[in-house]
């Protein structure tokens, strides 16, 4: 029997029932008589234990007060000093550690006020696993956040995965546990035993897990976030400069597991650091300005691209270490290529090692499935108002910005969280306190998170997509808005590829899809999205969308690509499409690159590329993408020929280019189009020609202006447009 602790305190640790470890185990003084320390360790898979001081001297042994391992040693008159302990197995061997329980706290006062006030936006730096070196010491810091949890420790292989063995310290009325526990390293598993109420056991992975096991395991990686040298500083201060509304953007779309593979079956993907040789390289040879990766966040299903995460702060194993997605990131900068990550804010998955119901109860999610599940997705939505989830999911996108030097956000789902009846019936969900239908909570967290990446990250990028008519999306908060910097135009999207899919012979019935986009063009920033999810689940690839023959195919799809580079907004294109797929996207096999062996596959990825570098070369193009300014219309009207023409505009007005498009088969002859001033124009782009694989119909490489007022314009061209053609014209 214990000569200092009641057999109750005894039983709860040795039954893992002691919320209080700190206040038991380790070294405490006791008031005697006579007064003096007393040391307590719980080591159930010990027959002997012994006190070693760190000064030097004889072991003390401790006394077994308790068959399950509970042991004690008291020293009358003895004050408090550093020790190690020296424990003797069952089998006779030996081994030695530091006490958990004899280091102070790492989580400070000011960080729990913070973290419940709910403005702790480098939670990163204080929760999770974390190196550290404590009084000479080294070892591994925890902390996580389980407020009805009577019960968290941390278990791995060091002490057997048994919770009884490593018990946090609970910090109080914070919810937050943590403990450091000497000798772990980088590149130990571990996970939380959590013992909740009503006896509720689990285990569970660190939400602020860094890394974590390839599924179908699911443990935790302790990890150094902070050791990877970064060779980025010039793009890193360039970017804080950049005005991004101003700047070409084009986007290439990509997922790391399907871009390209590895293996006669293509069965193994490429590591991030076998990406940056081969995908950086494709992406600065295409033009593009930006890549987008769908989530990169860890995620137990495939079949979920990374949409329905577990690891929030953990880069998926799949490809490789986190330093390794970092040189990825790091080659990309040093490449004057942009990295924008898509991020799921939005709900998480239902897994058991997961988030949900974390410490036996509804925590990181609502209770009522009104407003806590999505049933459509079977997936589980953050409770925005609470502040320590607020604080999770706005320390997260810190987190990126911060430790991987990530460009840009793009936001899944917002719609989903704008609303609280998205894809729900009547009696399925819960009004506001208003009685309306949009969540202010998660309306109230878009905003602040825009407002602290921005205020944090000058020159960083976010991105909605968006599928709704809710306003003002990408305008400033202080305006009313959300602030995001872009909103996926989803509308221009959808009516352009049900216009372009029609037979050609139809779409001057359907002219007003294609010309309805300006519209509404400048109420947003928008950018232009032909994403993912257009290529998958029988909705076909972007190539096999096309009507015609063989060659319309292939012609449709470029006079599409130079439309959209030619709208006003910003570009994305999804990963496959550049070359013309056959097939529809999938996720579990390489994209068809052997189809670049056949000429009109490589001619349409070097139309793409063209388009990458007129975009970017010209000012027009690019520079006033979000007014009238940069846009004016020469004829919306001819309906008849299924052809319409514009001007963009750069900043100062006189620089413009003249695009046409003619979406039918048949070549015009002689087709007359006004422009606003005299000259030679030549032409900069022609979607037909030899180069692309078209019929090489067009007009030379440049005609001259006729002094004939046109279309309100003061001249005008006389020109051959090509079939299925775009043509780009600019005066010399």
């Amino acid at each position: 029997m214990s000569a200092t602790v009641t057999s109750g305190v005894v039983q709860s640790v040795v039954r893992g029932r002691c919320a209080h470890p700190a206040g038991v185990l380790g070294m405490h003084p006791f008031g005697g008589p006579p007064p003096g320390v007393v040391v307590r360790s719980f080591q159930p898979y010990a027959r002997a234990v012994s006190v070693i001081p760190g000064t030097g001297g004889d072991p003390r042994p401790m006394t077994r007060v308790h068959n399950d391992g509970f042991f004690e040693l008291t020293l009358p008159g003895a004050q408090m000093f550093d020790y190690r302990l020296r424990m003797t197995g069952f089998d006779g061997h030996t081994w030695e550690l530091d006490d958990p329980y004899r280091f102070p706290p790492q989580i400070t006062d000011f960080d729990l006020y913070l973290f419940g006030e709910g403005t702790h936006f480098r939670t990163y730096k204080k929760m999770g696993a974390h190196p550290l070196t404590i009084n000479g010491v080294e070892g591994v810091h925890f902390a996580v956040w389980a407020p009805n949890a009577r019960r968290v420790s941390v278990i791995g292989v060091f002490n057997r995965w048994d919770g009884r063995h490593t018990p946090m310290q609970n910090r109080g009325s914070s919810g937050l546990w943590e403990v450091f526990v000497p000798a772990l390293k980088p590149g130990d598993i571990y996970k939380y035993e959590i013992l909740g109420p009503n006896d509720y056991l689990t285990e569970r992975a660190d939400p602020y897990a860094f890394a974590c096991e390839l599924r179908p395991k699911t443990a935790s990686v302790i990890w150094d976030i902070e050791k990877y040298p970064w060779g980025d500083g010039d793009w890193m201060s360039r970017r804080r400069d950049t005005r991004w509304h101003d700047k070409p953007i084009s986007v290439y779309e990509v997922h790391l597991g399907s871009w390209r593979r590895n293996g006669a079956h293509g069965e193994y993907w490429l590591s991030y650091r076998q990406l940056a040789d081969t995908l950086i390289p494709y992406i600065k040879d295409s033009g593009y300005t930006h890549i987008e990766l769908l989530p990169v966040s860890e995620h137990p299903f495939d079949g979920s691209w990374g949409y329905q995460t577990i690891g929030y702060y953990a880069p998926t194993s799949r490809f490789g270490t986190p330093d390794d997605l970092k040189h990825f990131i790091d080659r990309c900068h040093q490449e004057g290529i942009g990295v924008i990550l898509d991020w799921v804010p939005a709900h998480f998955p239902k897994d058991g090692h997961g988030l949900g119901y974390f410490d036996g109860t509804h925590l990181y999610e609502h209770s009522d499935p009104r407003k806590g599940e999505h049933m459509d997705w079977g997936t589980l939505i953050f409770n925005y108002g609470r502040n320590e989830v607020r604080t999770f999911l706005l320390a997260n996108a810190m987190f990126w910005a911060d430790v991987y030097h990530i460009d840009g956000i793009r936001v899944d789902a917002v719609a989903s969280m704008l609303y609280l009846d998205y894809s729900r019936k009547a009696g399925e969900w819960i009004p506001n306190q208003f009685g309306g239908r949009e969540n202010l909570e998660a309306v109230s967290f878009l905003k602040k998170f825009n407002e602290l990446i921005h205020g944090e990250y000058p020159g960083f990028i976010t991105f909605a997509e968006e599928s709704t008519a809710w306003p003002m999306v990408s305008r400033p908060t202080y305006l009313g808005g959300l602030g995001f910097d872009f909103k996926w135009n989803m509308g221009w999207m959808n009516d352009t590829l049900e216009y372009i899919q029609k037979e050609p012979v139809h779409r001057k019935y359907h002219h007003g899809s294609l010309t309805f986009s300006l519209i509404y063009a400048f109420t947003e920033n928008f950018i232009l999205p032909f994403s993912h999810d257009e290529v998958v689940h029988g909705k076909r690839s972007m190539l096999d969308k096309m009507p015609g023959d063989f060659w319309q195919k292939f012609a449709n799809l470029r006079v599409l690509y130079a439309y959209m580079y030619a709208h006003p907004g910003k570009k994305l294109l999804f990963m496959g499409c550049e070359f013309g797929q056959w097939l529809e996207w999938n996720c579990n096999q390489s994209l068809d690159w052997h189809l670049l062996q056949f000429e009109p596959h490589q001619k349409l990825l070097d139309c793409v590329r063209d388009l990458n570098r007129i975009y970017r070369e010209e000012k027009s193009m690019h520079e006033v993408d979000f007014t009238w300014e940069g846009f004016q219309w020469i004829d919306l009207h001819d309906s008849e020929q299924s052809i319409i023409s514009f001007l963009r505009r750069a900043r100062d007005g006189s620089d413009f280019v003249v695009c046409l498009f003619n979406l039918t088969p048949v070549p015009r002859w002689g087709y007359r189009v006004g422009v606003p001033k005299p000259g030679l124009y030549r032409e900069i782009f022609n979607s037909d020609s030899d180069l692309y694989g078209g019929s090489n119909l067009g007009n030379a490489g440049e005609v001259p202006s006729d002094p004939i007022p046109w279309q309100g314009q003061p001249h005008s061209l006389l020109l051959t447009l090509p079939p299925l053609g775009a043509l780009y014209l600019k005066p010399s």
